[in-house]
């Protein structure tokens, strides 16, 4: 094939291995009559040479580099991407003669770098190549589990992610939260709050949306968070919301009115915290439901000895507040606050409830006297803290006004 007095040029593509070999991409060409030629082809005029042991992975800690070795072409464009579908980011020289990596690489990942050329005669050229990045060790992986677990909640649920190892300073929890990303359909706009360094709660600026398809996944694995340090592979989470159900339990009124979607389902007459004993005032999400509990004072702290069968028990936080069947208190449903702290009301008032009501739904203690529900640390009370405060606990979002951040420009953006 003739390619005239000027041929493709010859390109280096280095990244440092474990024995710091380097593949070498070489064009090369011979004379035959012109029209007899075939279009410039880098992939069949390049050749391939890993020094050293081809088969040992690279260095994801070193750069990826690709350079040309001829005066007689540039390099027009370099395209490296993982199987994941992250693209590497790099700067292309001037003259086109190097572009280099500017984001770290991901370990444990198969890459394709797509190298094109142009040569002095214009005629343009392509090369791929595929190289691996060495695994990392087992102690060196970030593990996330997300939460709950798969399945139908409330619309007040929040989702968690539990990190195996702590993570310090904004620059590396940038890089976590970046990974870590949920989705709901129908969209809402939410965000991650890092409860310390190894919890993150995201929740939405307002409820989910009921009857929502929700999922959370992470695009960690491989990626470099610190030295010595890369995100696993994490099983990703999927939820569905149902029926929105608000319950609101008035300590003055001694009253629990339940919401169905914005409509009244049910009012009953309840009892709440005695002096000493207030229930706390504020928003608690549904933990879990038990047909029967036995509750005992000793198991709770409380100086005032009981032992009792409790039924219809929907729990609220771990420290033990419930909304139960409390038929020994019968005559003050409505009437006085007499309990230790839960939410009694009739045996069969309780029943209902048990049965209208799914972990993720939210109940409203209005008026108690109590202490306020914390956002943390005994079940979810996230819904108390305000959006504003909220988004102060993202390492993305810390800083920043609402609206202003690239993925807030996005979603207002009108459609055309």
């Amino acid at each position: 094939m003739s390619y005239g007095t000027h041929g493709p040029k010859r390109i280096t593509l280095s990244c440092a291995l474990l024995l710091a070999p380097t593949m070498v991409l070489t064009a090369c060409g011979d004379s035959s009559h012109p029209l007899a030629a075939k279009p410039y082809d880098a992939a069949s005029q390049v050749a391939v040479s890993m020094g050293g042991n081809s088969s040992r992975a690279v260095d994801p800690d070193k750069p990826l580099e690709v350079t040309s070795k001829s005066g007689n072409g540039q390099i027009t464009d370099v395209l490296a991407i993982d199987a994941a579908g992250r693209y590497v980011r790099g700067e292309l020289s001037e003259d086109g003669s190097s572009w280099r990596s500017t984001s770290p690489l991901a370990a444990g990942q198969t890459y394709t770098v797509q190298i094109s050329t142009e040569n002095r005669s214009g005629k343009p050229g392509r090369r791929t190549v595929n190289f691996d990045t060495r695994k990392p060790d087992a102690k060196q992986l970030l593990k996330v589990k997300f939460g709950p677990d798969s399945g139908t909640y409330g619309v007040g649920q929040p989702i968690t992610a539990e990190l195996s190892k702590k993570i310090k300073g904004k620059a590396q929890r940038r890089i976590v939260e970046r990974a870590l990303q949920v989705r709901s359909t129908p969209s809402v706009k939410g965000a991650w709050h890092w409860v310390d360094g190894k919890k993150l709660h995201y929740r939405p600026k307002e409820y989910w949306p009921a009857h929502a398809t929700i999922t959370a996944k992470s695009r960690l694995a491989g990626v470099k968070i610190r030295d010595g340090l890369y995100g696993g592979r994490t099983k990703p989470l999927k939820l569905k919301t149902g029926d929105r159900i608000e319950a609101i339990a008035d300590a003055s009124a001694l009253v629990m009115t339940v919401k169905k979607n914005g409509e009244v389902v049910n009012t009953m007459p309840i009892t709440t915290g005695m002096a000493g004993y207030r229930t706390r005032n504020g928003t608690k999400v549904v933990l879990e439901k038990s047909s029967y509990v036995r509750m005992r004072s000793a198991s709770v702290g409380i100086s005032d000895f009981y032992d009792l069968p409790v039924y219809w028990a929907t729990r609220l936080t771990w420290s033990g507040e419930y909304v139960h069947g409390a038929p020994w208190s019968a005559g003050s449903h409505g009437v006085a606050n007499v309990s230790h702290g839960c939410t009694g009301a009739s045996s069969s008032n309780a029943r209902w409830f048990f049965n209208s009501i799914r972990p993720g739904d939210l109940v409203t203690h209005v008026n108690t006297d109590g202490s306020r529900m914390p956002a943390f640390g005994n079940g979810f009370g996230d819904w108390n803290m305000t959006w504003d405060k909220w988004r102060k606990g993202s390492a993305l979002l810390e800083g920043t006004r609402e609206g202003s951040t690239p993925a807030d420009k996005a979603r207002l953006r009108p459609r055309i």
